[in-house]
């Protein structure tokens, strides 16, 4: 397999505006491409925005935190039913609105022939519930994967709901922990502080990710070297894209940003792309907005395991069942 191009998108939603997100990738996407790269990857929650400092106090709900939850859920994404594996555009006669970024998507994937991995917040087909989401998109224009967060972090958990291990969704049900060959090879990923969990990482492992996606919203310092540990203890390249964005990149009257005058970083950044021996082929990327690129060949993945291989001579799973047994 010939080296590929891939990109890391560090750019800032357009918060509570969904239509403008999504022009905004389409550019960037358009961008990415111009410089070759071959898989396009943006941020936790791009669509739909990452709803930092939003304060929905348990037991002490108002009106407020009722009416921006509301602005919350009208810029998710709706995925529509049985979407994995179809050819869900070339089905529809007429894309209607409630699916119109969805199809957005599919399209400019297709348009520019590239792997397209994006952050959404994703909204129920019936209800208001939300999860933080990331699909991945073929050439084709065909959604490959869906993976919704297993564990939403600390105050996350008010307003988005658990993934489950597979996602059932009309007759269809797929696996929530998705590896997908690809002709670039096996793409998968977690989410933000999912990358923390080592029994999460270690199924990806088991199902032999060659490309590990990890969308964040962390943009402290200490995101590097837990990206070079995955790429190490996984033996795959690691991309991973964040967020640059401020107070401004918020509503007028966002409660956070309109407490103060002045412009606030908000998330600094800090997207990479790792080698599997934990090299930093790319970034990190800090406050500014930004596209950071790699050359990766999936074919020294092998070579990269002689001295350690996470399912295979190193996992030792015999250690694990006796101490069961015992």
């Amino acid at each position: 397999m010939a080296p590929i191009k891939v990109a890391a998108v560090q750019s800032a939603s357009v918060a509570f505006d969904l239509p403008a997100t999504v022009h905004k990738l389409i550019a960037l996407v358009g961008e990415a491409k111009q410089d070759g790269a071959q898989l396009v990857m943006f941020p936790e929650a791009f669509l739909g925005g990452y709803p930092r400092h939003l304060d929905f106090r348990i037991g002490a709900r108002t009106d407020a935190d009722r009416e921006w939850y509301s602005r919350y859920v009208a810029a998710g994404v709706r995925v529509p039913r049985d979407a994995v594996g179809r050819d869900w555009l070339a089905e529809q006669a007429d894309v209607s609105d409630d699916f119109w970024a969805f199809a957005q998507l599919c399209k400019v994937a297709k348009e520019q022939q590239v792997h397209l991995s994006v952050g959404i917040i994703e909204r129920s087909l019936v209800g208001a519930t939300l999860w933080c989401c990331n699909i991945l998109i073929g050439p084709t224009g065909i959604l490959l994967s869906r993976h919704r967060k297993l564990q939403p972090t600390a105050a996350e958990r008010v307003v988005w709901s658990q993934g489950e291990a597979v996602n059932k969704d009309g007759n269809n049900v797929s696996d929530n922990l998705p590896v997908v060959a690809t002709p670039l090879g096996r793409i998968g990923g977690l989410i933000c502080w999912e990358n923390l969990m080592p029994l999460a990482r270690y199924v990806l492992y088991q199902k032999g990710v060659d490309i590990y996606t990890a969308p964040t919203a962390d943009g402290r310092i200490t995101w590097l070297p837990s990206m070079q540990h995955i790429a190490l203890e996984g033996r795959c390249f690691v991309v991973s894209a964040n967020q640059y964005h401020t107070s401004k990149d918020y509503p007028e009257d966002y409660p956070a940003a309109s407490a103060s005058t002045e412009e606030e970083v908000w998330s600094r950044g800090g997207s990479c792309i790792i080698s599997p021996l934990g090299e930093v082929l790319a970034g990190p990327l800090w406050d500014k907005e930004g596209i950071i690129y790699a050359e990766i060949d999936v074919d020294t993945l092998a070579g990269a395991k002689l001295d350690f291989d996470p399912v295979g001579h190193y996992a030792r799973g015999n250690l694990l069942t006796e101490l069961i047994k015992g």
